[in-house]
């Protein structure tokens, strides 16, 4: 990869069997064929028989447990939208276990977009309740398992720093990763730096890592891919002590 090596991958918009993407191929199973050794974990938001739409975390760090979170899909006429998803990892690193979400938001409806932050923030609340949980006899479905309120969020979140929606998600706990990192620089521009026929209006941030404040301060580098035109939005990476 450009930007280095890395534990965890994260990526948006996978599509498995559906002709609209990629000629109908499993591109779950062909990215995790160019990451060997790496676990996939794959979110489906839609499944239509075999058509399957959603997001996938790759990691080469043992995964402890996963979770597939269905985002809130309002009522709301006259617009285009559609189920969305966040995928959690619980991963072992060497400084302890660490949740790793990513999510792709509604693209036309800022209603659904404040829901979906809504959702994933109480079940940052209700992780960090649970955390403390004691721990049950094992074998059974009441096992004890680490998950920790420890948390790197990220994703295309279809919003702008200065949208509503973004200070509704950058409240205590979480922190934005490149403004904690990067104190007085502003988020880079994710999106429309290469693709202007979609977006016309050129370079703008909607690419965010989201993460609480122990994991802020592990923050050793945050950076970004600008040269690569492989994709409508440029790549992010975040590497922690």
């Amino acid at each position: 990869m450009a930007m280095g090596d890395a534990d965890v991958v994260c990526f948006q918009e996978i599509a498995r069997h559906d002709l609209a993407f990629d000629g109908g191929t499993d591109q779950v199973a062909g990215l995790a064929a160019l990451f060997p050794g790496y676990a996939a974990v794959f979110g489906p938001a839609l499944i239509r028989g075999k058509r399957q739409y959603g997001n996938l975390i790759l990691s080469r760090l043992p995964v402890l447990q996963a979770f597939n979170h269905l985002l809130p899909h309002p009522a709301e006429g006259g617009i285009k939208h559609m189920q969305r998803q966040a995928i959690e990892a619980v991963v072992q690193t060497r400084a302890g276990p660490l949740r790793v979400v990513t999510t792709h938001f509604e693209y036309y409806s800022a209603a659904h977009r404040a829901a979906q932050v809504a959702r994933l923030r109480a079940i940052q609340e209700e992780v960090a309740a649970n955390e403390a949980s004691p721990a049950k006899a094992a074998p059974s479905p009441y096992d004890s398992a680490p998950r920790p309120a420890s948390l790197v969020l990220c994703g295309d979140f279809n919003m702008l720093p200065e949208d509503a929606a973004y200070r509704q998600l950058f409240q205590p706990p979480l922190v934005d990763a490149w403004r904690s990192a990067r104190p007085g620089e502003p988020d880079p521009l994710t999106t429309g730096l290469h693709d202007r026929v979609q977006w016309p209006k050129g370079g703008h941030c909607r690419d965010y890592f989201a993460v609480t404040p122990d994991v802020a301060r592990r923050i050793a580098s945050i950076g970004m891919d600008a040269a690569t035109d492989a994709s409508d939005h440029q790549p992010l990476r975040l590497e922690l002590r």
